[in-house]
């Protein structure tokens, strides 16, 4: 099974420099990903700060325009309950009617074949 494989033919192409240029590009972007991922809180509030300004707003001129988490989490959690008291009134009514499907002969396992058709 492994007759034909020779390390040195892997050492000697350009396996392993496929494989350094691959894993220096994956971890390239990864990185610019990280970076800006934790640069995005800060462009969303300049450009809030713009929208805002834009507008004429009053809390433009404010240097801290962040919400904390106890709001975050006192308005996610408000949000939470008056979506779940939407299916609190609900009226349950379960029917269960027994349909009549008409004959189909694709399901019928009569015009199964039992034997081998004849070859000719």
């Amino acid at each position: 099974m492994f007759d034909n494989f020779d390390l040195n033919n892997i050492i000697a192409g350009d396996g392993i420099l496929i494989s350094i240029v691959g894993y220096l590009i994956v971890f390239a972007s990864l990185l610019v990903l990280s970076i800006f991922i934790s640069r995005l809180k800060n462009i969303l509030t300049l450009h809030q700060r713009k929208k805002l300004k834009a507008s004429g707003h009053r809390a433009a001129d404010y240097e801290d325009l962040d919400v904390s988490e106890e709001i975050n989490a006192a308005i996610g959690m408000a949000l939470y309950l008056h979506f779940a008291e939407a299916h609190d009134f609900e009226n349950t009514v379960l029917t269960i009617k027994r349909v009549q499907k008409p004959y189909s002969p694709w399901s019928s396992k009569l015009y199964g074949l039992r034997q081998y058709p004849k070859n000719n």
